[in-house]
């Protein structure tokens, strides 16, 4: 209990991060073995190497006998003649080995890896939108590369561990008790020693190294999280209080780091302990068997040296309990993310639609997020067919850009139905929905790599020309060209290297080479200023031309010309109509086409409209 209560300053505060579930050993293995399985016939190769290298260090140990009896006490030179070459065959053939069977190891361990790490990714990037926005990123992160590696110290290299220890031992008893097998005996009482001291150690351990595997995640999350919005920390000033957090997240960290290495340090004395009571015990028994004339001198320092060697693999065996439950605590962590499924699930009779033609109805959609206090959207119906564009207005919150991720079916409707063509968006595959379906986010999204990469992100298998057609529809063909390297030229984390508008039209031309029948429009001008606001006007009008259109926006100046507005109100249609209609109307509508009206009037404010809506 004392102990339990040493160990207990791991747990400090409340962390970012919840404790995965724990799991059994025999689970872990079970789950994770099957990724070993396509170098099984490697493994066979590395486990001879292992079996093999005890071997030759037991019989470079055994000439010591032959070296001591032979050699040193009646001063013969003549045994030598055989004695140094053999030693040194065997010190050659133990460097092949050893080379051999660490390079095999290394390659077996990577492979392992590649393979495990490759399919938790895939497996992550499967999973429905709501996983990552309930996720803490740096978390994520710190699970695929990090907890990943302990599960080949746990799966591969602990395996190999093991069974190289236990040849050891084998190898080493063998010896010893051919040399005297009563010696053998007394020298073997500590074994038991060291099991008790493992079997105490590794549960406490266990937990201090879960404890451990937490608060890393924890830690991975704030520094992501800090990184990520370093500009609205450095405008704010609150670079201090981002530090606090780290602060308080390290110092979980630094306390279970502490827990942990308080049992190793407390667990090795005790282990050196144990061994030297063994050491002394035959130290005084050989010197009386010794002097009895039932051992030779070469052979109770032959008998000594296996001794050493014995005690080395029975500590690291008993170490690597200790190691093997501190890597299963990583290994909770990675099956706990295995163990999560998609909310957004494929039926078995799912159709494909090759190309739609762009017909769709919202038929008495409701909709409430996981976990949410209310509904999102609440018996939403409307239908937009090919060519025309319905506008989703109404203030931040309404409800706008979850009709987006319905439709894309990052959630499906609590009740009602979402169509696509007549089908149920439940009824189609979940790949053929979404390459009927192009959109441009409110956050302009393009990852750090070149223009033609970002621009071809929108259709795999786009040809060069493909891609320069597109950025000349998209009015970005002008600033590509004026690049030093054109479309080779890298953009930076999150497009920070391109201007607001900039990146607004590379965005422009990969919805351009998509070339779906659908066009989602998330506030394509917010974030903008007046000059490239109207600079992207006729690239979105080209964008919309033939497509059926939904145009969200807060700001009713730019739908004025769209087939169909539709005013969102906490979840419910509260009007519909066109412009002109509405305005007729002088509901909500109204209201807010005029406060927004008396806003662009006001210096520096733009009125333009999305592609002359």
């Amino acid at each position: 209990m004392r102990l339990r209560r040493f160990v207990a300053g791991a747990e400090v505060g409340q962390s970012l991060i919840g404790a995965a579930p724990p799991v059994p050993i025999r689970e872990i293995f079970r789950r994770f073995w099957p990724y070993a399985r396509p170098y099984r016939r490697w493994l066979w190769l590395s486990l001879l190497f292992v079996a093999l290298a005890p071997a030759i260090d037991a019989m470079q140990i055994w000439m010591f006998k032959p070296l001591i009896d032979e050699v040193l006490v009646p001063g013969n030179l003549e045994p030598l003649l055989w004695i140094a070459p053999a030693y040194l065959c065997l010190t050659l053939l133990d460097g092949f080995v050893s080379f051999l069977n660490g390079y095999l190891a290394v390659w077996i361990g990577e492979r392992f890896l590649l393979s495990l790490r490759t399919t938790f990714f895939r497996h992550l990037q499967g999973l429905s939108l709501d996983f990552f926005e309930r996720r803490k990123l740096g978390d994520v992160i710190a699970r695929l590369l990090g907890d990943v590696v302990s599960i080949e110290s746990l799966v591969l290299s602990g395996v190999a561990a093991t069974l190289s220890y236990v040849l050891r031992i084998v190898f080493f008893v063998g010896a010893l008790f051919y040399l005297q097998w009563q010696l053998a005996l007394a020298s073997l009482f500590v074994v038991p020693l060291f099991w008790l001291v493992a079997k105490y150690f590794s549960r406490l351990i266990k937990q201090a190294s879960r404890e451990k595997r937490r608060r890393s995640g924890a830690l991975s999350a704030v520094v992501e999280e800090s990184f990520s919005n370093v500009a609205l920390v450095q405008a704010y000033n609150r670079q201090d209080t981002e530090v606090e957090r780290l602060q308080r997240e390290n110092l979980g960290s630094f306390e279970a780091t502490m827990a942990s290495t308080r049992l190793q340090a407390l667990f090795t004395p005790l282990v050196d302990i144990i061994e030297l009571a063994g050491v002394l015990v035959v130290v005084g028994m050989g010197t009386w068997l010794l002097a009895q004339g039932q051992l030779s001198l070469g052979g109770l320092l032959t008998f000594l040296a296996f001794l050493s060697q014995l005690y080395g693999p029975i500590r690291s065996l008993s170490n690597l309990t200790n190691l093997v439950y501190a890597a299963s605590a990583a290994a909770e962590r990675i099956i706990e993310f295995f163990d999560l499924r998609p909310s957004i699930t494929e039926k078995k009779d799912v159709v494909s639609l090759p190309r739609a033609s762009g017909v769709i109805e919202f038929e008495e959609v409701s909709f409430r997020y996981p976990g949410g206090a209310g509904d999102a959207l609440s018996s939403v119906s409307f239908v937009v067919r090919p060519g025309e564009t319905l506008a989703l207005v109404g203030v931040s919150g309404a409800g706008k850009s979850t009709i987006a991720k319905l439709l894309l079916r990052f959630y499906d409707p609590t009740e009602g139905r979402i169509l696509l063509d007549g089908h149920d968006l439940r009824d189609l595959k979940l790949p053929s929905l979404r390459d009927n379906v192009a959109v441009l986010f409110q956050e302009t999204l393009v990852f750090d790599g070149t223009i033609r990469e970002n621009i071809a992100y929108g259709r795999s298998g786009a040809t060069e020309e493909e891609i320069v057609q597109a950025a000349k529809a998209a009015d970005a063909y002008g600033f590509i060209t004026s690049l030093p390297e054109g479309y080779d030229t890298v953009v930076g984390q999150k497009g920070r290297r391109l201007s607001g508008g900039q990146r607004q039209r590379i965005a422009i031309a990969r919805a351009m080479i998509r070339d779906a029948p659908v066009l989602i429009l998330d506030e394509p001008t917010t974030g903008l200023d007046v000059e490239s606001g109207r600079r992207i006007l006729e690239p979105l009008s080209r964008l919309m031309s033939g497509r059926t259109t939904i145009v969200i926006s807060h700001n009713l100046l730019t739908v004025g010309r769209a087939s169909q507005i539709v005013v969102l109100d906490g979840g419910c249609v509260r009007e519909r109509g066109t412009h002109q209609e509405l305005l007729s109307r002088g509901g909500s509508y109204a209201r807010l086409y005029r406060l927004h009206q008396s806003e662009a009037e006001r210096p520096g404010r733009s009125g333009a409209k999305i592609g002359g809506l």
